[in-house]
């Protein structure tokens, strides 16, 4: 049976669609990466974040792949006067990294591999730390929109990550509703600012790994 060109180029589409699809990280806004800042006076009420449905997705690529996964908090709370936030921390439990992929690859070679020392090194550093250090209304002008529908707060904080410490900023909506507080937001970060570097190496060919890493926070707390 013969096949005109015409007939394979909607198929060569598609499959270059695909194969982009993969190769990239999620849509995120770029956060702002700078050194360590002095953590905000927390002050005002304390809502305690609920563990249980509060989560912190993240999604790495590399080439003609994407693995998201997800980490679980230990604890957190955030400090609310006159409605503003002034503080929160947060720890991040690293052990806790479920990979949302099934399979023998993902689950017993990918999930060890990322909680091995040539990532999060989870034996020595069982939790990562967010510290607010600053909350401020997010307006956007125009050429700056988050990819979150609705941010409304502009949030900086101290991540740390093993033992390096990096300040960054990210948009987020934040809603405040009586005894309530919900937080959303969707940005990305260069993981060898936290000395992350495996496989960060273009010359890997289709073994390289991107420094670009979507992080995906949906935040739920409650008064007490």
């Amino acid at each position: 049976m013969k096949h005109s060109l015409r007939s394979f180029v909607p198929l060569f589409a598609l499959a270059f669609t695909m194969l982009q699809s993969c190769d990239s990280t999620p849509d995120g806004d770029k956060a702002t990466i700078t050194e360590k800042q002095q953590a905000s006076d927390a002050a005002g009420q304390t809502f305690t974040v609920d563990t249980t449905t509060s989560t912190i997705r993240f999604t790495g690529n590399g080439v003609g792949k994407n693995h998201p996964g997800r980490f679980g908090l230990s604890s957190g709370t955030v400090s609310i006067a006159n409605n503003q936030i002034t503080g929160g921390n947060f720890l991040i439990n690293i052990k806790s990294l479920k990979i949302d992929q099934e399979g023998d690859m993902f689950q017993n070679k990918l999930k060890p591999h990322l909680l091995s020392g040539d990532f999060f090194d989870a034996e020595k550093f069982g939790t990562a730390k967010f510290e607010i250090t600053k909350v401020e209304p997010y307006k956007s002008d125009g050429k700056d929109t988050s990819m979150v529908a609705g941010a409304n707060f502009s949030v900086s904080g101290n991540l740390t990550i093993k033992e390096t410490t990096k300040n960054i900023t990210f948009p987020a909506k934040v809603d405040l509703d009586g005894n309530k507080l919900k937080a959303k937001g969707n940005f990305n970060i260069d993981r060898t600012q936290w000395k992350m570097n495996y496989g960060n190496d273009k010359t890997l060919g289709d073994k390289f790994i991107s420094e670009t890493v979507n992080i995906e926070l949906d935040l739920e707390a409650t008064k007490h």
